[in-house]
């Protein structure tokens, strides 16, 4: 399926030509149909020649209703533009142009109208020059929009247009299936017997009956789906749905079912902001921002050429690199409304304290992007389910667990721990190391799990804290043997040496225990020793295994034996790393 919206002036005949296209009523109040004028969005559909079946969101033209019209067109790919051939191009027609341009969208058809009423020539040449301009296509190698004209009243060229939205369908972008469900809703109600039923556009994704779904962070459940009033289990975007739900609902227009977990609902954002094309700044301190079918009040600070704060009256699901559009619906008559296109660059913004912090802000915001690589600039530790939940897939691999750093905060980091490690050396000089947690603390991070991750020879980790791991304070000779057994592990570090190359080192178990109280060796079980700080490393390659796993799983990620294998994973149970599921399974904790 596809869905198409409509745009243009009111009273050009939108309605009219979704009513031949489809033989559907698009008006569903009986106050529109009575007046003549469309109040409310409007659904209808059809099949294609191709077969190919096509939606159609009908929007109102009046500029009273610019609202309900962003409603409909925010969450569509592809725009039906309606111009009458005798009156041409109109006030609204322009102000819903830059609505589409603001917005984004690029695939689109221009339609004349009453064809049988004037020469569509000069209209069709008129508004297609400013809609191409404006970047607006039909085919996917650009150029000039197609413009059929029509009469809606005859039937003049209704066939033409057909095969030109077929080409228009056949160019839009095909839309990810596995993508995170946001189903902006434009329209809620009651079923006696059924419960709240909604309806909205689905751009991305999969729905599918027995889905929870969140919804203004409440879980609902989908008990029934609908397309184009046909039952369905399942349906992937772009379609037209009706879900049936079950749980806690106050749904309304506006609000958005959304994937749990993959979205962040925010009411702050800083944005890059992109004047309206015949818009002039500065921005009014307030303004209602458009996303999907939400219509949402917000408070606009500053604080750049480009770059502005928007606090939201409510949160929104939103991403990185999702538009809104800034509207001033204050504006008296014959102003332009659609004023900015906000792209979000930050969904969970710093606070701004000091003095200068806005400029310094603007100037991140001038070279930010919306990808994680710039986001770890501004925060420099994030989950990787904050991450998704940002919309930006995860650049390489975690530092430790699920954790991702910025680069540079990171080497930082390195670079700070061995002095903090000294400096607490020499103010507590009688304890044998410094606790993860005092230097979790003193760095300022939110899992003691980075901390481990920061540690590199000659630092190590045992017992819970941060040793130097010199072997000072054994004999010459077991601190010899130590120190050619750490060089050994230092490539292999799960490779523990066997009895006999012990004994040849001469690590009897007097000396192993004597290097084990220093903090130079780990003992995972009788005759099973590793470096310091092996089990926190062991446990961070495990949690990147998928979960939970086995012994031989382990065993191989960790390029050793069972041997070793074994008593490690014991260990490691122990220390609270990982934990049983079943006698076969572990998983990470």
């Amino acid at each position: 399926m596809h869905v198409v919206a409509t745009a243009g002036h009111v009273d050009h005949g939108k309605s009219t030509l979704v009513r031949a296209l489809t033989g559907m009523e698009p008006d569903r109040l009986e106050e529109e149909r009575r007046r003549g004028l469309t109040i409310e969005l409007g659904y209808a559909w059809t099949a294609l020649p191709s077969g190919e079946r096509v939606a159609f969101v009908d929007v109102p033209g009046h500029e009273r209703f610019l609202g309900t019209m962003l409603a409909g067109v925010g969450p569509v790919p592809a725009v039906m533009f309606v111009v009458a051939a005798d009156e041409g191009w109109m006030p609204q027609s322009e102000e819903h142009l830059v609505a589409l341009r603001t917005l984004g969208v690029r695939h689109g058809l221009l339609v004349v109208t009453r064809a049988d009423l004037a020469d569509p020539g000069p209209a069709a040449k008129d508004a297609g020059g400013r809609l191409t301009e404006a970047g607006l296509r039909t085919g996917p190698s650009g150029g000039a929009v197609e413009t059929p004209a029509v009469s809606g009243r005859t039937g003049e060229g209704l066939d033409a247009l057909c095969a030109a939205l077929d080409r228009l369908v056949a160019a839009l972008p095909a839309p990810d299936p596995e993508a995170p469900v946001r189903l902006w809703i434009d329209r809620a109600f009651s079923v006696r017997g059924s419960g709240t039923v909604v309806t909205g556009t689905l751009p991305a994704g999969r729905v599918e009956v027995g889905d929870e779904l969140a919804l203004d962070g409440e879980r609902v459940r989908v008990r029934g789906l609908e397309s184009l009033k046909e039952r369905a289990e399942s349906v992937t975007g772009v379609a037209r749905v009706a879900l049936n739900l079950r749980g806690r609902v106050a749904a309304d227009r506006g609000h958005a079912l959304v994937t749990p977990g993959a979205w962040t609902a925010t009411g702050l954002a800083d944005v890059r902001v992109t004047m309206a094309e015949g818009a002039r700044g500065p921005l009014p301190g307030r303004l209602t921002a458009h996303i999907g079918s939400a219509s949402v009040p917000c408070e606009v600070r500053p604080l750049g050429a480009e770059a502005a704060r928007l606090r939201l009256a409510r949160p929104l699901p939103l991403h990185l690199g999702d538009v809104l559009l800034l509207r001033d619906p204050g504006r008296g008559q014959g102003e332009l409304r659609v004023l900015a296109r906000a792209t979000v660059l930050d969904v969970r913004p710093p606070e701004l304290r000091r003095r200068g912090a806005a400029r310094e802000r603007a100037r991140a915001l001038a070279e930010a992007s919306a990808d994680a690589a710039s986001l770890l600039r501004t925060h420099p530790l994030l989950r990787e389910s904050e991450l998704v939940a940002m919309g930006c897939p995860p650049p390489g691999r975690p530092v430790t667990a699920d954790w991702h750093a910025g680069p540079g905060h990171w080497t930082g980091l390195l670079a700070r721990l061995p002095e903090v490690v000294r400096r607490y050396a020499e103010a507590h000089p009688l304890e044998p190391g410094m606790p993860l947690e005092a230097a979790r603390h003193e760095l300022g991070l939110p899992d003691r799990r980075l901390v481990t991750a920061l540690v590199r020879p000659p630092l190590t980790v045992a017992d819970g804290r941060i040793t130097t791991g010199r072997t000072a304070g054994l004999p010459a000779p077991v601190a010899r043997a130590v120190r050619t057994l750490l060089d050994g592990l230092s490539e292999t570090p799960f490779q523990a040496p066997e009895a006999g190359r012990l004994a040849e080192l001469g690590l009897g178990p007097r000396e192993l225990a004597a290097a084990v109280r220093a903090g130079a060796l780990l003992r995972v079980a009788d005759g099973v020793v590793l470096a310091p700080g092996a089990d926190a490393r062991a446990a961070a390659v495990l949690a990147r295994l998928p979960q939970p796993f086995t012994v031989s799983q382990a065993r191989s990620a960790l390029g050793t034996s069972r041997r070793v294998a074994v008593p490690l994973l014991e260990h490691l149970d122990r220390r609270g790393f990982t934990e049983r599921v079943d006698d076969v399974h572990r998983r990470s904790v």
